[in-house]
């Protein structure tokens, strides 16, 4: 007998209806926490004279076996794990023990509780994993300061920067995405036990003890909103999106400068593959799969905006159909990160092709022009006409190319000006080029050791804060179970 349906319902659904409304195969993923939300419920019910010490301790064992035995003991003819797991709590203590648990609390303000704490331990798992990521891209540009490579604007050879500048500027972009999971995070891990349906309860819960003993930061106050609300997942997912975004820029660059027209980088023969007719292909697989998944978790985003759209306060059933959707994503987005740092680290570098690149397109074209201005006090307008029209002529820049044209555009010679031959074949030189972009931000290698510093201690905070969340989530485990002891 199905101890849900029995009162108001009289006929039993069929297999068909069964399967379209179960949520069984998701609740795999909260199946722990439903445990640990039950047992922090019970005991803050006997704490406050609800249920008996007697009751308390039966459901608490019955809770434990069942554990033990695991989600696949459970009857899945029900349409949810927490309808399941009360039902098979009843089997081992008996209705008038295992009933009580239910004591105060609707599905409603459970599942919420429950998709929170399986979420939270996942955007902990994925702070980790990206701080390992941007550690490993770190650690690499580190070793190439003055490694010489192209930089690009729409695909193009734009100006001489280094590899270090430009894993740094991947590193930086995934020091966002932690900050943006830390808030993901932060509103996730708020308590909504004790909103009942959504209206509360008449029974005397204590919903800071709850909030305590699993590791909740702080409660959602309006009961209403703590069950009907599905924000913090939007949030996640809409993080996990952003994240997939700079992966996948990742994975189109280590896609590009592997093919033989860069032939910049070697990705590892565990991230590749080869033709099945083709003996010669190595084909970055890994790169490929990770740059088409971000579509996956985009579409997902778009799933779960979609299917919150609009819904009535408070808790409607549609509700149940974003989760899914949460966990592939969130499985995705920590699957491609890890994929993104094996990549990086395990790839081959080759300097001499980066730097053979790097004296292609008339790439000094931006520093021959600001070496005009500072020579000769031109408008940077009237050098940038020049070195616009050397670049059309297509030949190498010479002092004498350079006073031939200025002659034309200003009627004046640059030599005359104060231009040198020196200065010219400076401002050619692509390392010369790096090393004058000290700014703040810039390429040249003082600048990037800077910067390397600046996202060192970063991730030590990063580190350092993830420690925290972890010591805190054991420290309300060890106080659940001294209570339950």
């Amino acid at each position: 007998m199905n101890i849900l349906r029995r009162g108001r319902l009289q006929v039993k659904q069929d297999e068909d209806i069964m399967r379209f409304t179960s949520s069984m195969e998701a609740d795999k993923r909260i199946f722990d926490a439903d445990i640990e939300v039950d047992k922090a419920h019970v005991v803050m019910l006997k704490e406050q004279g609800i249920i008996k010490k007697s009751e308390c301790s039966d459901i608490l064992s019955g809770l434990g076996k069942i554990q033990k035995e695991g989600i696949s003991a459970l009857d899945a003819s029900y349409e949810d794990v927490h309808i399941a797991l009360e039902a098979r709590l009843i089997e081992l203590v008996g209705e008038d023990t295992g009933g009580r648990m239910h004591s105060g609390r609707s599905r409603n303000d459970e599942v919420a509780a429950c998709i929170r704490i399986a979420l939270r331990g996942e955007l902990v798992n994925l702070m980790e994993e990206v701080h390992d990521l941007a550690a490993t891209l770190v650690g690499t540009a580190g070793k190439h300061h003055d490694t010489i490579m192209p930089g690009y604007t729409h695909t193009q050879h734009a100006q001489p920067t280094t590899l270090a500048h430009h894993l740094l500027a991947h590193a930086n972009a995934l020091l966002r995405d932690i900050e943006r999971l830390k808030g993901a995070y932060e509103r996730t891990n708020q308590n909504p036990l004790g909103a009942a349906a959504f209206a509360s309860t008449g029974f005397p819960l204590d919903r800071k003890r709850t909030t305590e003993l699993l590791a909740f930061d702080s409660l959602i106050e309006n009961s209403m909103d703590a069950v009907s609300t599905r924000d913090f997942m939007i949030e996640s997912v809409s993080c996990f999106a952003n994240l997939m975004t700079n992966l996948s820029r990742l994975a189109e660059e280590l896609i590009m400068w592997s093919t033989s027209e860069f032939g910049f980088i070697e990705l590892g023969d565990k991230y590749s593959s080869t033709s099945s007719i083709m003996p010669q292909k190595k084909n970055p697989d890994v790169a490929e799969l990770m740059r088409a998944k971000t579509g996956t978790v985009h579409g997902a985003l778009m799933s779960v905006l979609t299917i919150c759209k609009a819904l009535p306060c408070s808790y409607n059933r549609d509700l149940q159909e974003a989760t899914p959707h949460l966990w592939r994503a969130a499985d995705t987005v920590r699957s491609s990160t890890r994929m993104a740092w094996g990549m990086v680290e395990t790839m081959k570098i080759k300097k001499e092709n980066m730097r053979k690149a790097s004296g292609a397109g008339f790439m000094t074209a931006t520093e021959l022009a600001d070496t005009i201005v500072r020579t000769t006090g031109i408008p940077f307008r009237t050098a940038h006409h020049i070195v616009g029209t050397v670049a059309k002529t297509g030949k190498t820049p010479t002092l004498s190319l350079l006073d031939e044209l200025s002659s034309k555009i200003i009627n004046e010679k640059l030599s005359e000006k104060g231009l040198s031959e020196k200065d010219v074949k400076q401002a050619l030189d692509p390392v010369e080029n790096v090393k004058k972009r000290a700014v703040m931000g810039g390429p040249a290698p003082k600048e990037t050791k800077r910067q390397i510093v600046v996202i060192k201690r970063k991730l030590v905070t990063t580190k350092g804060d993830i420690n925290i969340v972890r010591k805190k989530i054991g420290s309300a485990a060890g106080k659940l179970n001294r209570a339950i002891k």
